[in-house]
């Protein structure tokens, strides 16, 4: 059980009044291992409840939003599934008051925040990560807002060991961990080729749906960041990564359709790429998803072509975000139904390789259980010592893809041989 922070008068709401520098205050002596920021939303609720169940009975933890008697009511629930946690600490910080979010990162050595859009509501809690030296994990698939907060917060980050991972959900981890682990079946120092091919039977999740509707009406600023990204960011020293957009095509390693996804994840595999050396010389990454009927390739295709150019206004995009609003989801019936799997085809030094990653619901059970299991790992595994802006791979690797193996998600080899 966590411990009321001692300079907190009120175990429901605290708040750091003094001037000490935080982050040069090592992160054992916080007085919480993590904080789950958000947490009375749908995702927020679904990984405060994983949390409840999976902690160890060592770990500090601690709920935190600007609702406080909504925190009450979901510790209420939580006490039901585990009775010691009646006593959570609860604090209060919003996403629009800097210096709230700065006093739950100073005292914390971990942040997971649910909170999104995050381009909208996640730079202040960023910074203050940044600042404090506090490890930071996000949901966020937004190209855009890694951009940025690389540009704006890695170098502080470096400055103060936080290590800030975005992407710690279905997008992007077990194309991340599969990337990696698709590239540990291969033979070492030579050039490596993998394509990853996504299936999955689950909706949209109203988060990524309202963060895809966003980055579709920045798309001119979204590109422009990307640029000035790519001339800031310094590249691997006598090694090339490529991420290239391909071109729709039958596949008979998955039976299906490959219709190019032009998400955040290959630009996080491509980012793990450059950071590891485990890559090779070459590293070349394509992303799919998998679909069986060309048909369907066809209709979908047209609906991003629609809901990109009805984006582009304001009225029109107030009425699609209207249809699916962040914070609600699926049933229980419906998630259990659903299910996906990342299928990866990996080629180099004369072997070939299939491996895939499967587990349940992406867009809402899974990515709970993935930041969660992400934010366990960054509090309690011994890892490599990264930090500034680091990929799910680079910072966790190994240690969580053991995690969620242990967990229930499927890391396995399906073929193996030579090439030719």
């Amino acid at each position: 059980m966590a411990d009321t922070p001692r300079n907190a008068k009120n175990p429901e709401s605290t708040r750091n009044t003094g001037d000490t520098d935080v982050s040069r205050t090592r992160k054992g002596d916080r007085p919480y291992d993590i904080v789950l920021f958000g947490a009375t939303g749908f995702a927020g609720e679904l990984t405060a409840r994983y949390l409840a169940e999976h902690a160890p009975d060592d770990c500090r933890w601690a709920l935190a939003g600007r609702n406080t008697e909504k925190l009450k009511q979901l510790r209420e629930r939580l006490a039901h599934l585990r009775p010691g946690l009646g006593k959570l600490p609860l604090l209060t910080a919003d996403a629009t008051d800097p210096a709230s979010l700065r006093a739950i990162a100073a005292e914390a050595r971990v942040v997971a925040t649910t909170v999104g859009p995050y381009i909208r509501y996640g730079t202040p809690l960023v910074a203050a990560c940044a600042e404090e030296g506090t490890d930071y994990l996000d949901l966020s698939g937004e190209p855009e807002f890694a951009d940025l907060m690389y540009l704006r917060h890695h170098d502080r980050a470096r400055e103060t060991g936080a290590r800030l991972v975005h992407a710690c959900g279905f997008d992007s981890v077990p194309h991340d961990l599969g990337a990696r682990f698709t590239v540990e079946q291969l033979p070492e120092g030579v050039p490596l080729r993998v394509d990853g091919y996504v299936r999955t039977n689950a909706r949209f999740s109203e988060g990524t749906f309202a963060s895809t509707l966003t980055a579709f009406s920045r798309f001119d600023r979204m590109t422009r960041t990307a640029r000035e990204r790519r001339r800031a960011e310094p590249r691997p020293e006598g090694r090339a990564v490529h991420t290239p957009l391909d071109r729709d095509r039958r596949v008979p390693e998955v039976d299906a359709w490959a219709v190019p996804l032009p998400t955040i994840d290959p630009q996080i595999i491509g980012r793990s790429a450059a950071a590891l050396e485990r890559y090779g010389p070459d590293f070349r990454y394509r992303h799919y998803a998998a679909v069986k009927r060309f048909p369907v390739v066809a209709g979908g295709l047209a609906a991003v072509g629609v809901a990109f150019a009805l984006a582009q206004h304001p009225t029109t995009r107030r009425l699609l975000s209207s249809r699916l609003a962040p914070g609600e989801g699926p049933d229980e019936a419906r998630r259990a139904r659903s299910w996906f799997r990342v299928r990866f085809v990996g080629e180099g030094g004369g072997r070939r390789v299939v491996t895939e990653v499967s587990g349940g619901d992406p867009g809402y059970d899974e990515t709970a259980k993935i930041l969660a299991e992400a934010t366990l790992c960054l509090a309690h595994d011994d890892l490599p010592a990264t930090s500034g802006q680091v990929t799910p791979a680079a910072a966790m690797g190994g240690p969580l893809t053991e995690r969620l193996t242990r967990a229930g998600l499927g890391f396995r080899v399906l073929r193996e041989g030579a090439t030719g």
